[in-house]
C-alpha cells in the first residue's frame, strides 16, 4: 500500500486545470477552463531498513521522515559483526 509506515501520509486526490485564451492583462479576452481532469498526488516513499519497536524492518517510508529524524535507520550487517581480529583472538 502507498502510505508512510511512520508518519501514515497517502496519496491525496486533486485536479489539473487546463486553461485557453490570452490575459485580459495582455490585451486578451481572459482565460477560459477547458477541462478539469482528476489526479493523484502521490507521496515520495522510499525503501529503508528502520528500527522500529526494537526490531530490524523494511518499511516504506516518506522521505520527509527519512529528512527529519523521525526514522531511526538500522544498522548494516557489516556493522553488526564482529570485526576478525575480535572473532580470532578468543
Amino acid at each position: 500500500m502507498k502510505e508512510c509506515a511512520i508518519c501514515g501520509k497517502a496519496p491525496v486526490v486533486g485536479h489539473t486545470v487546463t486553461h485557453r485564451g490570452k490575459l485580459k492583462k495582455q490585451g486578451g479576452v481572459g482565460r477560459r477552463t477547458v477541462r478539469v481532469n482528476r489526479r493523484r498526488f502521490l507521496p515520495n516513499l522510499q525503501r529503508a531498513t528502520i528500527l522500529l519497536n526494537g526490531t530490524i524492518r523494511h518499511a516504506r517510508v516518506c522521505t520527509q521522515c527519512l529528512r527529519s529524524g523521525r526514522v531511526v535507520k538500522a544498522p548494516s550487517r557489516r556493522a553488526l559483526q564482529l570485526p576478525k581480529e575480535a572473532a580470532h583472538s578468543s
